[in-house]
Formats: structure tokens, sequence, C-alpha cells
């Protein structure tokens, strides 16, 4: 799983005019899945199900 920042620099993440993060394959903006029991946020495309993580 690669973080988000590595995905944005690579191409595979972009930014909407709103800052949400949004996959370059889908053009879907990502949802959140947070677990209070880890220091990382895993950030997930609804279509192509792929996963970033991103540490809080």
């Amino acid at each position: 799983m690669k973080s988000v920042r590595k995905a944005l620099r690579e191409g595979e993440l972009d930014k909407d005019t709103y800052d949400r993060l949004v996959c370059n394959d889908c053009e879907k903006p990502l949802k959140t899945e947070n677990d209070p029991n880890q220091i990382k946020t895993v950030r997930i495309c609804p279509d192509c199900a792929a996963e970033w993580k991103e540490i809080r």
C-alpha cells in the first residue's frame, strides 16, 4: 500500500477544486477508513478499491 503523498507525486491521485483526493483512473473522490487504534488513515477508491495510507 503506497502513501498518499507518493501517489500524488506519481500521478495516481489528484486533488479537485475543493482539495479532495480523487483517483485518476476512476475520477471519483476517495472514501476514508479510520481505525482509532492506528496512526494511519486508509483512503479507498469506491470504484476500483485501490488503497493508499495517510499518516495522521
